[in-house]
This record gives structure tokens, sequence and C-alpha cells, in this order.
């Protein structure tokens, strides 16, 4: 079941970049919220409670609650603008979610069992996630805050795929639908001398390992 979690807001009368900047020096976020059968809403939020529901997982793959005076409208988070260098939250995009209406997301990862796991336990053995993130489709009411991939029984020269990954009732992996050769690498877990000569032998020939290939450009 998804678990939703309540977000207070106020409607935000001024537009522009003069009414953004006077929001943020008086502790608010400007936000819009949009979708389903109504018009975008212009909104404004406390800073504070939504800087620390920011460092938590769930505000970024659950549900939310928008409270406008007790009017609750459900969303999801679509984009959020941060300062360059400020510990300063610049703006939300919120979008509207219907009940009866499937819905497209990104769920993180949650990987449990691997320090017991055959390949955990060996010392010569590296364990990689290729993924931290899937992108699922579900109605609002199945949508889960993560997904649990367990890895107890992971051994050398293992790869667990997306569709080895055991999902809740009601969700789907849209990729796999595309054909097996979207059904990619989530862990891989092999002997650490043939990732250190792999490594190498990209490196001499300028090559980027496919599994580090769009890593850097998320950091």
């Amino acid at each position: 079941m998804a678990t939703t979690h309540e977000i207070k807001v106020e409607r935000r009368e001024d537009e522009g970049k003069g009414a953004s900047r006077r929001l943020r020096r008086a502790g608010k976020i400007p936000a819009i919220v949009y979708g389903g059968d109504l018009n975008p809403v212009n909104i404004q939020l406390d800073h504070e409670p939504v800087w620390l529901a920011s460092q938590n997982e769930w505000f970024y793959s659950s549900i939310l609650d928008l409270s406008l005076g007790g009017d609750i409208q459900k969303v999801l988070l679509r984009d959020m603008q941060r300062h360059p260098y400020k510990q300063l939250i610049m703006h939300l995009d919120f979008q509207r979610v219907s009940e009866g209406e499937t819905l497209r997301t990104a769920v993180p990862l949650h990987f449990i069992g691997e320090d017991k796991s055959p390949a955990g336990k060996a010392a010569e053995v590296v364990v990689t996630h290729e993924l931290n993130e899937v992108v699922v489709e579900c109605l609002p009411k199945d949508l889960p805050e993560h997904i649990e991939v367990d890895l107890s029984d992971l051994e050398l020269g293992t790869t667990v795929h997306l569709s080895d990954l055991k999902l809740p009732s009601g969700v789907e992996i849209p990729e796999l639908r595309l054909g097996k050769e979207h059904d990619v690498a989530v862990v891989v877990a092999r002997h650490g001398r043939v990732e250190a000569e792999e490594t190498a032998e990209d490196e001499d020939s300028g090559d980027v390992p496919a599994s580090k290939v769009g890593k850097e450009d998320e950091k």
C-alpha cells in the first residue's frame, strides 16, 4: 500500500521573479501544482519543514497530500530546483494524481541480505549495484515507497536482472515490455580480479565501462 505524507501549502497570488525572490527571503518556497482535470495553481510552502522532508527518500517517491486550507490534493513531486551552493530549495513542481489512473514514476531499490550472502562474505568478490531505482507503473494505491532486492543467496558469477525483482501486487516495470534486451542488470557479483582487469583495460583503451556510463553525470 502507498503511504502518504501531508505537506501544508498556501495559494500564491504574486508571480514573477521579483515575487519569488521576496518569498524566498521570507522563508517560503514558490511552487506549482498541475495535472488532472484542474488548472495549474501557484502555491507556496514553508521552507524549513519542506527542507527537512526533502532529506527523506519518501519525499521523492511517495504520494504526497498537499493540504490547502483543509483541501487535500494527492500529488507526486516532479521537479525540484536547488540553489547551486546554499541549502535552499528554489522551486517545486507537483503533479496531481488521480486514483483511477495508472501513474509512472521512479521507485528506489533497497538491497538487503548482501552481507549474509556467499558473494558478500567472500573477500575476493565485488558486488556492484548497477541500478539504485527503477521506473514502475501502477495505480496510486499500489505505489510502494521502495522495492526490496533480497541478495541473501547471491553467489559469485550471479547477475540479478530487472525481471528477477519481486514486485508488489499491481506494480509493473514498463521497461520489460520492450523486449529481452531491456531486461538490464540490477546487481552483478564478479571476481575482484576480473573487475580490476576490465577496469585497467578500459583505462588503457580510453573507454568507459558500460556500468559507469552516466554515473558521473548523476553525481
